[in-house]
């Protein structure tokens, strides 16, 4: 059967709380109704309100569907789905059907793949087509670690951090590249994730003309699970660093694509903390959001999935 177009484009992001009092709903979907201890719950309370009372992911992911809607035309419709909230993801996927979406390209804003991540998302896909009894024919990004355009987006960001400095002092700045880290048993199981985002940093580093000597590798945002969690720690990396002499530290977090808590919290506050304990600064330039270089790459993979579908479309 020729396709129907438009065709869809599902883009899915984390979700998050958009005021305090939505913390708690948010979390037990996170742990899936398990209750979250006090402790845990004022500690990520104190984090929101700590960057404004919100989160800015939602309007940050609109800003950044919209723009790929412009980028692709209206060959294309595009559509935005949360994962741990508002607008969900199954309730996204029951609206492209009731819209007659048949083929649709659906990817992360999450460049590197995981079995606990991407995988989860595409299973919300799967789950939210069983809801609405019905049938999309779809085409998955599972991950987009080393496209050129976002090696190139990076190490703008690189350079932008570097900035900071005066050109004479550059030379003595450390780049600290750091993704979310997971459970330790996940990566000893074979998950290409942390492969994924160790090939995206030194990607980057080369691209942005760093010598091996004046960059490094380290994970952030560990869970709240007792169990060990990828490592080193940013916050314990900067304890090295420091230990080494160093003082002037560029934070560029390639797993992330958006400015939301992990970084306006995790990076901007907490570690920003320890760095000033131990004498060191810290700068950290804003994550990619709607970036049009990086918006342009989303696109182009999204065109590269539908191909066949427009080719078909056009016979």
């Amino acid at each position: 059967m020729r396709p129907v177009l438009p065709i869809g484009v599902l883009v899915m992001a984390y979700g998050g709380p958009e005021a305090l009092d939505e913390i708690p709903g948010y979390l037990a979907d996170i742990r899936a109704g398990r209750p979250t201890p006090r402790a845990v719950l004022e500690e990520i309370t104190e984090s929101y309100r700590a960057i404004g009372g919100r989160s800015p992911l939602l309007e940050i992911s609109r800003r950044q569907v919209d723009a790929l809607a412009n980028e692709l035309g209206g060959t294309y419709r595009c559509y935005l789905g949360m994962r741990h909230w508002s607008p969900w993801i199954e309730e996204v996927v029951g609206d492209m059907l009731e819209d007659g979406i048949a083929h649709a390209v659906s990817l992360v804003l999450a460049p590197h793949f995981s079995a606990l991540s991407v995988a989860r998302y595409q299973q919300r896909i799967g789950d939210g087509l069983e809801l609405y009894r019905g049938r999309i024919e779809l085409a998955h990004v599972p991950s987009y670690h080393d496209a050129p355009g976002l090696i190139e987006a990076f190490a703008g960001r690189v350079g932008e951090g570097l900035a900071r400095w005066p050109g004479e002092e550059r030379d003595r700045v450390h780049v600290v590249f750091s993704a979310h880290s997971l459970p330790q048993r996940v990566l000893a199981d074979g998950d290409p994730y942390d492969a994924q985002c160790r090939e995206t940093a030194r990607l980057v580093a080369g691209r942005a003309g760093l010598a091996p000597d004046s960059w490094s590798w380290s994970y952030q945002s560990a869970g709240r699970m007792p169990e060990p969690w990828a490592g080193p720690d940013l916050g314990e990396h900067l304890e090295e660093l420091a230990g080494r002499g160093i003082r002037d530290v560029v934070v560029v977090p390639v797993g992330f694509v958006s400015d939301h808590v992990e970084l306006l919290f995790d990076v901007d506050v907490r570690a920003k903390e320890i760095a000033e304990r131990l004498e060191v600064r810290l700068e950290r330039p804003p994550a990619l959001n709607d970036d049009p270089l990086f918006v342009s790459t989303l696109a182009g993979l999204v065109r590269v999935r539908a191909e066949s579908w427009l080719a078909a479309a056009a016979a």
